[in-house]
Parts: C-alpha cells; structure tokens; sequence
C-alpha cells in the first residue's frame, strides 16, 4: 500500500488561483478512517543553481524578497513556469538571466521539499562548472525586483560561513551550498546526472 492510498483525498476546494501558486482546501481521509482540512499551496517547482568558478568562488545574487521585507543573498534561480521548458533548460536559462554566465558542465546536487507541511513545492537545485560570460545578445532585461538585483562572487567556504551564521537564509541557497561543500569534498563522486529523475517531482 502507497502512501497515496492510506491517506486518500476525499474532497478538494479551490480557494485562491493566483499568478504563481494556488490555494486549496483538499480533505484527506487519515490512516485511522477520520478525515482532516490541509490548505495546501500548490506551486509549479523551481530550480537554483550552485555556479562554481575555476578558483572556487560561488556566484551568488542578491535581491529584494517582499514575503520577508528583505534583500536576500540567494543562488541563482526561478520558477518553472515556461511550458514544455525541462529544469535544466530552466537552470541555464536563469543562469544566464540573472548572472549572464553559461556553463559547460551541469550536475545534480540536490532536490528539496521546501515546505512539505503546507506547499507541494519542488526545487532541484543544480552544480554548474566550466562558466562563461553569454553573448551581449542574450542578456536578458531586468524588471520588478530584478532591477536592483546585484552579483558577486564569494569563496565557497565563505557563503558556507554565512549559512552557518544564520546570514543567508534562503532555503535552496542553504541547502545546495552545503551539498556542493561535500561534494568538492568528495571529490563530487556523489552527483547526478544533469538529466537524473526527480523524484521529489513525481510525474515530471
């Protein structure tokens, strides 16, 4: 028996359908037959990038986050809202927006649940090596938030410092640091292939 099938939805409300996410109500039959509201944040997932350079810098950028009224130091990243667009076309299309730099060599390093309790959200989080500058041609136009945007690169034990200084915060940010420090420490035997399944993501 799967999870899916001991606890099963019974009923489901639209509550909210926003630009980004959507607001249900689902009510979900529990293990002892009982039955209980989630709202449940549905959300099209999002990738981050972890762009290494040849000397061991991070590139990291840093912007303005409205939910938390504050700027964040934060990986590379965004939603994947362009249809039929794979996560990793995604992570090099983002890569290249927010940074313009491209990379030769793309890995897995980690895949998040970033807030299972209420939210369906699903982040792959991806090593880049080999980077680049893009062609003046594809440097993408800032709006909104991204107007102020800034990026800069920082030695990698020295964002690891920041998480663990409770400085930078940003989950996917948090967790691909971390992951991309034991990788280099073990020598990265550890990644995924670019294309590797996203189980997090299930039918994806």
């Amino acid at each position: 028996m799967s999870d899916q099938d001991e606890y099963d939805v019974v009923g489901s409300e639209v509550m909210y359908k926003g630009r980004v996410v959507t607001l249900r109500r689902d009510i979900v039959r529990m293990s002892d037959g009982s039955t209980a509201e989630r709202e449940v944040v549905a959300h099209p997932g999002a990738v981050a990038v972890v762009a290494l350079d040849e000397t061991g810098n991070v590139v990291l950028v840093n912007q303005y986050r409205h939910a938390v009224r504050a700027r964040l130091d934060e990986l590379p990243a965004g939603l994947l809202d362009v249809e039929g667009e794979s996560a990793l076309d995604a992570a090099k299309r983002e890569l290249a927006e927010e940074t313009a730099l491209a990379a030769d060599e793309w890995d897995v390093l980690v895949d998040l649940h970033s807030s299972p309790g209420f939210s369906n959200e699903a982040v792959r989080v991806y090593l880049a090596r080999g980077l680049s500058p893009v062609d003046d041609g594809d440097v993408f136009q800032p709006e909104h938030e991204e107007l102020t945007l800034t990026v800069e690169r920082v030695p990698l034990a020295e964002a690891v410092h920041q998480v663990l200084s409770g400085n930078l915060t940003n989950a996917s940010a948090v967790a691909g640091l971390l992951a991309a420090v034991h990788g280099r420490a073990t020598g990265w035997r550890d990644l995924r292939p670019a294309d590797a399944k996203w189980p997090a993501r299930p039918g994806r």
